[in-house]
């Protein structure tokens, strides 16, 4: 069971003890990789970051009316998913190869400066949340949503928005825009991919659509809302402007993971050969020998499972696509859309997964050199990796 906060068998943290297992954060903190790297992106698959969400969306209504959490400094922290290393094991009573770290910074406009950090889970962590975040009333609500959070693999937003909802957690759109860099680097692989609905879009309206228009109309599909630049889409799949929202988010969300897929594979691809290469060294057991075997083997197959199972889904949304291309119906591709979300949580964790192997791998061993580890910490790595695998497979 995991551990909520207090002392085993009861009591509180003293403010003495919380403040020795808080951890303070400065720019040379490798755990952050640094605070004002994390403050330009507001929300990736690793890092949500609810300073420059509130920067950017704080004068909408939406964003104080349905916010992620009710504690204004909480709602405000950053939130990033991290890998356990060997300082952090001792915070907590049960073993987890990764948790969710909370970091408020001590002051917003000068994330240098550094902040406070501490992890959901790790014993007295309620007393560390309350004592930063000046909080002494009732957060039922907030601890309530940093455990659905923590429940996840990754936080990708298409993941994260679909997880809080389905537990009656309604929070705003602008939570769940895609970062500047995600946003980039996406524009030429949408453009590809909905071209030719834009041409259907007009089709019979005698107007040439150039690449500027397309440009345009990509960015309205993959900003945070919806707009009338957007209108000859939603007349194409005839949907109102509530459904139409929820279909743009579903749409979004498989595009986001096509593209992460083309991106992921190809690491996936020499991370997967490096992995059967990796040099172990210290003395072992035969029963650690066999384990390391075994388990890279089935690590080889569990990333070929789980891209395929990924395949499988994102075909179901190339077949609705090619559906209303090709044949004009507008109405399977928006009933597809509408229920889309249902499949982000399977699609999401598995993206997490395989993105989670081939990042933290490639941050350990840097590409162009030989991957040499001891025993201790490749059996951790490649338990790690297993663990996450939802396909069963045998050696």
């Amino acid at each position: 069971m995991a551990y909520d906060g207090g002392f085993p068998g009861g009591g509180s943290l003293s403010l003495a003890v919380a403040r020795r297992l808080m951890k303070v954060v400065n720019k040379a903190d490798r755990l952050t990789r640094s605070l004002r790297a994390l403050e330009r992106t507001a929300s990736t698959s690793r890092v949500l970051n609810l300073l420059s969400i509130a920067a950017q969306s704080g004068h909408r209504p939406d964003h104080a009316e349905a916010p992620m959490f009710r504690n204004r400094i909480l709602n405000t922290a950053l939130v990033v998913k991290h890998r356990l290393r060997t300082d952090d094991i001792f915070l907590f009573d049960e073993a987890r190869p990764t948790a969710t770290k909370i970091i408020i910074p001590f002051e917003r406009s000068d994330l240098g400066l550094g902040g406070q950090s501490f992890f959901v889970g790790q014993r007295g962590w309620v007393d560390l949340l309350r004592e930063a975040c000046n909080e002494h009333s009732d957060m039922a609500r907030d601890l309530a949503v940093l455990r659905m959070i923590d429940q996840l693999p990754s936080l990708d937003p298409f993941l994260l928005r679909e997880h809080l909802r389905r537990h009656g957690q309604m929070v705003s759109p602008c939570y769940f825009a895609l970062s500047s860099g995600d946003l980039e680097q996406m524009q030429s692989f949408v453009s590809v991919q909905i071209s030719r609905l834009i041409n259907l879009a007009y089709q019979g309206s005698g107007r040439v659509v150039g690449g500027a228009h397309a440009a345009r109309l990509v960015e309205a599909l993959l900003s945070t809302d919806v707009d009338e630049r957007l209108e000859p889409l939603r007349e194409t799949l005839v949907m109102d402007g509530e459904s139409f929202k929820e279909g743009v988010f579903s749409w979004k969300g498989f595009l986001y993971y096509k593209w992460m897929l083309t991106r992921l594979w190809p690491e996936l691809e020499t991370v997967s050969g490096e992995i059967g290469r990796l040099v172990v060294t210290g003395a072992r057991d035969p029963e650690t020998s066999r384990f390391i075997e075994e388990t890279r083997k089935r690590l080889r197959r569990g990333v070929i499972a789980e891209r395929t199972a990924i395949l499988r889904a994102l075909a179901v949304y190339d077949q609705a696509f090619e559906d209303l291309i090709d044949n004009g119906r507008p109405q399977a591709f928006r009933e597809f859309l509408l229920r889309a979300p249902d499949m982000f949580l399977s699609l999401g964790e598995k993206v997490g997964v395989i993105a989670h192997i081939a990042s933290f791998w490639r941050y350990r061993f840097p590409e162009g050199q030989t991957p040499v580890a001891d025993v201790d910490e490749a059996v951790d790595i490649l338990q790690d990796f297993d663990s996450g695998l939802s396909v069963s497979l045998n050696v």
